[in-house]
């Protein structure tokens, strides 16, 4: 049985973003590399094996608004710094239920995009993708795709977007894997296409670290069930 189905077997409504970034991972999208653990030893041991600097999250299929919630502890540089940040994760989550806390590499990069599936109730699942971060809302510069879509639709998506240039050379850096990226967005559609249950997938910032985007963060929403 495959992580989605196991998933709606016990009644989830969400995958807790370490279950999402393992389905992901195993349909070849490219995600953060990252450890599942209980215990400020074991947060130590996983950052030590990852390496510096790293992010700790709370981790669950229930746990929304982590960074709100000061769920969430970036750039730690050392055991006491991961020490210091497990306390503060836990003690913030007070009575919530959690599965364990990420420890997951630090991606730098300054540009951030999203990705994502929804279900139109008329055309059904389609793909997007658009300018990411924390400017997704505001500025909702997105291009979207009726599901499957072929590499020549993932290109046209990709000139779509009025922040286009971001994907070229940017402030000296390189420009985007286009070819990866391509991959990626065939990819959630292809997952949309095969996976009736997966209701929705925000990937959210994939961060353009070198030339290749990495998904740092993910969200997959379930059947009919809803994650404010």
């Amino acid at each position: 049985m495959g992580i989605i189905d196991e998933a709606v077997a016990r009644g989830q409504k969400a995958l807790s973003e370490y279950e999402a970034k393992r389905f992901l991972s195993e349909h070849k999208i490219p995600v953060t590399r990252e450890e599942l653990v209980v215990g400020e030893d074991e947060a130590i041991a996983a950052a030590e094996k990852i390496g510096f600097p790293v992010v700790l999250k709370a981790n669950g299929p229930e746990i929304a608004h982590k960074t709100e919630r000061n769920l969430v502890q970036v750039g730690l540089d050392g055991p006491d710094e991961v020490r210091t940040a497990y306390k503060t994760i836990v003690e913030n989550l007070g009575n919530d239920t959690y599965d364990g806390i990420l420890v997951q590499e630090m991606i730098k990069g300054e540009r951030e995009l999203v990705v994502g599936l929804v279900r139109d109730p008329q055309f059904g699942p389609c793909v997007m993708f658009g300018l990411g971060g924390i400017f997704t809302e505001v500025l909702k510069d997105t291009s979207f795709r009726v599901a499957p879509i072929e590499k020549y639709d993932a290109l046209q998506m990709m000139d779509e977007i009025k922040s286009k240039a971001i994907l070229g050379p940017f402030r000296g850096k390189e420009p985007v894997n286009r070819d990866l990226l391509a991959d990626i967005l065939i990819a959630i559609g292809d997952i949309g296409m095969d996976f009736g249950a997966v209701k929705e997938i925000d990937m959210n910032p994939v961060i353009i670290q070198g030339s290749e985007p990495v998904v740092v963060d993910s969200l997959i929403v379930l059947g009919n069930g809803e994650k404010e």
